[in-house]
């Protein structure tokens, strides 16, 4: 007898990436709880309490795709992993209160290792003001994981989505943009160096902005206070973890608009854009791209520009259009680019340091 067998098709994740990979997971989970006032889509999952709103969000860091341990001390990548999830806090214009952590260890790593990651944790729970509250330990066959969850709060009135951006809207962001990029880019340079000759020490000195930035980002609580202080609650707000292009383009998807933003209006610090050029990258395209930046960007109504301008270290650079339009960059030329995610993806061939 000729026996016959069937073969269910099979489809690759890289075809979908990360955010595809999520789509396709949760577009069929509705909320049922009255209390899961948001869930799925946004930086951070809002639950309502019997006095305002208690903001969840959850992060995992994995050894060999989101860090290097080559040129990551274990302190720097404790401090990183916390504050990598209270930006996802800050980007619902809320206040990180506790974390929780879990983390996956083999058997390379001594106690004192363990310790000094947890050296950095605890230096960045005294930063930004939170209690570690909990986690789990267990063994690892794929080197280090960090998993981290973050619990903080925000006032019904005061909460910010990706959802509510309105025609007209300005679009801004915090700080500077394509730095983390970059500074991966010396230190994987840096890493080849090492490899070929061990004797030979690392040159950093000229670059410690940017390697700062790859390696100690901070959550920009900052920016949320003046929030506070300034009575502005922004109509969309996300952290800027994969790239300026594709997380803007999560907002446009999420409300339903298009964008334009300006070439000549982004903030792309000196040393950025020289190394950029060093690495013969186009500045532009680290700024739009690059990632782990982890500044805020966020888009308010136009009765705030006045307010907005006036704040040092905040770039108005682009405004919110009719999603028709699509989502665009204005070249200093003056032509129209059309934006696309290009940033980090998951599940692709892509791993630490390539481009």
């Amino acid at each position: 007898m000729t026996e016959y067998k069937s073969e269910l098709p099979r489809t690759e994740l890289d075809q979908l990436g990360e955010f595809g990979l999520i789509d396709h997971l949760t577009k069929n989970i509705k909320l049922v709880q009255p209390s899961s006032q948001l869930g799925i889509g946004d930086d951070a999952a809002a639950i309502k309490l019997k006095k305002g709103l208690m903001l969840v969000s959850s992060d995992m860091l994995m050894e060999g795709i989101h860090f290097d341990l080559t040129y990551t001390p274990l302190k720097h990548l404790g401090y990183k992993a916390v504050a990598v999830n209270i930006s996802d806090i800050a980007a619902m214009n809320g206040i990180c209160s506790q974390i929780t952590v879990n983390i996956g260890l083999s058997n390379r790593f001594s106690l004192e290792a363990v310790e000094e990651l947890y050296e950095g944790i605890h230096l960045a729970c005294a930063h930004y003001g939170c209690d570690l509250v909990g986690g789990d330990t267990t063994s690892s066959r794929a080197g280090l994981v960090i998993s981290i969850t973050a619990i903080g709060a925000v006032a019904p009135d005061k909460l910010v989505s990706r959802s509510e951006a309105k025609i007209h809207d300005l679009i801004c962001v915090s700080g500077d943009l394509g730095g983390a990029y970059v500074g991966l880019q010396i230190l994987e340079r840096e890493k080849k160096v090492f490899l070929s000759d061990s004797v030979m020490k690392p040159q950093l000195e000229a670059y410690e902005y940017i390697v700062g930035r790859q390696l100690k980002a901070e959550a920009r609580t900052d920016v949320v206070q003046w929030f506070r202080d300034s009575g502005i609650v922004p109509t969309a707000m996300i952290d800027l973890s994969d790239g300026l292009a594709s997380d803007l383009l999560h907002i446009c998807k999420q409300s339903g608009v298009g964008a334009r933003i300006y070439e000549d209006k982004l903030p792309i610090d000196a040393t950025t854009r020289d190394v950029a050029l060093e690495f013969k990258l186009n500045p532009t395209t680290v700024a739009l791209h690059g990632g782990e930046d982890y500044e805020l960007l966020f888009t308010v109504s136009q009765d705030l520009h006045g307010k907005v301008e006036d704040q040092q270290g905040i770039s108005i650079i682009g405004h919110i259009t009719d999603a028709s339009q699509g989502a665009e960059l204005a070249s200093v030329p003056g032509d129209m680019v059309v934006l696309e995610a290009q940033g980090w993806r998951h599940f692709g061939s892509r791993r630490i340091g390539e481009q």
